[in-house]
């Protein structure tokens, strides 16, 4: 055992940017501004955040809590380091951040959302955009200087801007002895259509515009809620079948290829046994800091798992520069 305490609260928020026009030779604090927010009660300046509510996704959280004190709706891309502290009533506290930026009300992944009330004037009273030098002085907390530190790093080796491409297999399914039927139409079970329900906002968290999948049923069905929720279309892929992929597992490396290198969030779902194809492919592009994140043996995701990795198009090619897994209920 570690020893470590567990936290009493747990919360998720992020760092929401935007770019500023400014010349080609400004320091980074210069080149971006970021969202605060006052809290009358505490008379503080912070970045948006709340708790974690029960059932939900640290990922879910964060953009609904800058949604709701921001005001602003938010596609998360890289995990920024996480904070943990003592309250004043001596509470452990521990507050999961990512990097975000501003999601028009038209996109899909905005379009999939559930609405949030916004926060009472009592709880929060003022949001301003701070270049983020200013935004660093303003800060009440010295602490919350560390992820903004970890952005500007990101800002400054050209890897702040990022898409993500979610890596999903598909929900628990009905087991091949007990179905009568041909393996493409082996159908979800009820607690894999509970899987699939709850990637919708995961995946909207995320920004996800584009869905891509394997042609079977079961992958298929885990996808297609999400789908409908943002109104895009459903790209079925043969190559990512578990048949297909024995026969050619080139055609499925040079799918997730094009997904790396396209700067569109995307979702791809498919097999266990296409899995290592895939995660072969983004382990190619992926920082030796960050391969650990990768899942590196069989069965790689549990069934409604994700992994997500984000992508920052560098000269040399798209470059994973962090990643993440996460389960479904």
């Amino acid at each position: 055992m570690s020893g470590r305490r567990a936290p009493d609260v747990v919360a998720a928020g992020a760092l929401v940017w935007r770019e500023r026009r400014t010349r080609g030779d400004a320091p980074a604090d210069h080149r971006v501004e970021l969202l605060l927010v006052h809290r009358p009660r505490y008379d503080d300046w912070s970045w948006p955040k709340g708790k974690l509510e029960p059932g939900e996704a640290l990922p879910v959280t964060a953009r609904r809590e800058v949604a709701e004190e921001g005001g602003v709706e938010v596609v998360l891309g890289q995990p920024l380091p996480t904070l943990t502290y003592r309250l004043a009533d001596g509470r452990l506290k521990q507050v999961h951040y990512w990097a975000g930026r501003p999601a028009a009300p038209t996109t899909p992944a905005v379009v999939a959302r559930e609405p949030v009330a916004p926060a009472e004037p009592t709880e929060i009273d003022r949001t301003r955009w701070f270049r983020a030098d200013e935004a660093r002085r303003r800060l009440t907390r010295a602490a919350d200087r560390e992820p903004l530190d970890a952005l500007l790093h990101a800002l400054e080796r050209g890897r702040l801007a990022t898409h993500a491409v979610v890596v999903a297999r598909h929900g628990r399914a009905r087991k091949r002895a007990s179905w009568d039927g041909t393996e493409g139409d082996r159908p979800l079970t009820d607690s894999g259509r509970r899987q699939a329900r709850a990637l919708v906002p995961l995946l909207a968290a995320y920004g996800t515009e584009r869905v891509v999948t394997s042609e079977w049923d079961r992958c298929w069905s885990t996808v297609t809620p999400y789908a409908r929720a943002a109104h895009v279309p459903v790209v079925v892929e043969p190559v990512l079948t578990e048949s297909a992929h024995e026969s050619s597992p080139a055609r499925v490396a040079g799918l997730v290829q094009g997904l790396l290198a396209e700067p569109v969030p995307a979702v791809l779902c498919t097999h266990r046994p296409v899995l290592p194809t895939v995660v072969d492919v983004l382990a190619q592009h992926t920082r030796r800091a960050v391969a650990a994140w990768l899942p590196a043996s069989d069965p790689f995701l549990r069934p409604g798992e994700l992994l997500v990795v984000h992508v920052a198009a560098t000269a040399k090619g798209p470059r994973v520069v962090a990643a993440e897994r996460w389960p479904t209920a």
